[in-house]
């Protein structure tokens, strides 16, 4: 099994429509903690992947989940990929 990529998985997550953003939680503590730097909105702790993210309004955040974790599995190392939604982006969005 190879080992997941924190980079790739950051990558693989933003690029899917209705992605805001990576989501590091109030004071950034949802990070993987890297040589002199860290990946934030990626935690990896050994058993799974998780992934935080921040959708678009509008998106349909089941469908946005499935998709996520669809894109990040290939460069997950084999592990189990969990998506969470931490909070939603109402940028522009009429009556916001």
């Amino acid at each position: 099994m190879a080992e997941p990529d924190a980079d790739a998985i950051a990558a693989a997550a933003l690029a899917t429509p209705g992605v805001s953003a990576l989501h590091g939680g109030p004071g950034l503590e949802i990070a993987a903690y890297l040589p002199g730097r860290r990946v934030a909105g990626v935690r990896l702790p050994g058993d799974r992947v998780e992934v935080h993210v921040a959708a678009r309004y509008g998106t349909v955040l089941p469908r946005l989940a499935e998709e996520v974790r669809a894109a990040v599995t290939p460069v997950a190392g084999g592990l189990p990929v969990e998506v969470h939604i931490d909070d939603l982006d109402v940028g522009g969005a009429a009556g916001a």
